[in-house]
């Protein structure tokens, strides 16, 4: 697979990351149980918003390899 399919697959797939990892974010924060607490609240928006890195940063690191020697 070349660097520039790989950039493209690449790409999708972050943008389905980032777009689940909103809506299960939205769906977590509307619980009462976080909605209630305002140390809960702020500890899950810290967590939701870094937490995409962990999962995005195999992506970037696959995307990013130089293509094979032919």
């Amino acid at each position: 697979m070349t660097i520039r399919t790989r950039k493209f697959l690449g790409t999708i797939a972050l943008l389905v990351l980032v777009v689940v990892w909103s809506l299960l974010g939205m769906t977590i924060a509307q619980t009462p149980w976080l909605a209630s607490s305002g140390l809960l609240q702020s500890i899950f928006y810290v967590v939701a918003g870094l937490g995409w890195v962990l999962p995005a940063m195999p992506i970037v690191s696959w995307m990013s390899r130089p293509d094979r020697a032919a």
